[in-house]
């Protein structure tokens, strides 16, 4: 890797690598210590998907954040990729504006429904049903899944399913909240079962037969934002002006600082996996 015209070699990256480990697991320690999660023990919530669509188009106006996510998987994604629970459409909708062929799928109805509507006229994205875990076997380059995981009951039964949707050599990418100490009233409300440890995502990956790629987080300002505004001030997000404030002036540098260092800690964490 060349960064300022200077080589930095694999010794280096190994001890960034490891700095990053001690720090995120310095940083949780603290900050359980001053949280109160005893208070709120991993509580089974069941999501509304109306209220999940109401909150995916209340952010839609965070379109930085959107391409960010992008992204992250864009490269990777093949000729052939699908999307596990693409809700209103978004991602799909700036892949196929940039070219990329996708398939969307939905297991709610009425999103499902959506979606064919959505994409109706355009040739590169195809719609189809679909719920995971499923007992089913797939051929896709990639599979890739943004803020669903975390959704699902049975999260390691539905990393194996996505596992299977792909061909061998296929990547499974998936992007989750990450760290238990922010679960916040809006979680639940969501319908999020968990947020992620590092350690946690890489073995339910390495469980369902997963060779783990690339594992970090991501957002660093947006901990420290879901920690004050949705932990402590129970708040939720939701589009206005501190949304486009913070989508303008803090994603783009945040965007770039990140590319160049990850951070031992984030709101989120991402994950690539290739299938044996």
């Amino acid at each position: 890797m060349v960064v300022g015209g200077r080589v930095r070699g694999p010794v280096l990256l190994r001890n960034r690598a490891h700095v990053s480990r001690l720090l995120d697991v310095v940083l949780v320690g603290i900050l359980t210590r001053v949280s109160t999660p005893a208070a709120e023990p991993n509580p089974v919530v069941t999501g509304d998907p109306a209220f999940q669509n109401e909150v995916l188009e209340e952010l839609a106006g965070a379109v930085n954040y959107r391409g960010w996510l992008v992204s992250l998987v864009e490269q990777q994604l093949g000729q052939d990729p699908l999307e596990v629970g693409s809700g209103t459409g978004e991602y799909a909708a700036s892949l196929s504006a940039q070219g990329q062929n996708v398939t969307v799928s939905e297991a709610y109805g009425p999103s499902l429904r959506r979606l064919q509507e959505r994409f109706a006229g355009d040739e590169r994205v195809t719609v189809r049903e679909l719920a995971v875990p499923a007992d089913v076997e797939g051929g896709y380059s990639s599979v890739f899944a943004f803020n669903v995981l975390e959704h699902i009951p049975d999260d390691a039964a539905a990393l194996a399913s996505m596992g299977r949707l792909v061909r061998p050599g296929g990547r499974v990418m998936v992007f989750v909240p990450a760290f238990t100490l922010l679960m916040s009233r809006f979680d639940r409300q969501v319908g999020h079962q968990r947020r992620y440890r590092a350690a946690e995502l890489r073995r339910l990956a390495e469980g369902a037969g997963l060779s783990v790629e690339r594992l970090h987080h991501v957002n660093a300002p947006g901990f420290l934002a879901w920690l004050v505004g949705m932990r402590l001030l129970k708040g939720r997000p939701k589009d206005g002006p501190a949304l486009r404030v913070w989508d303008r002036l803090v994603v783009p540098p945040t965007r770039r600082l990140e590319s160049w260092h990850r951070p031992p800690f984030g709101q989120s964490l991402f994950l690539v996996a290739r299938r044996a």
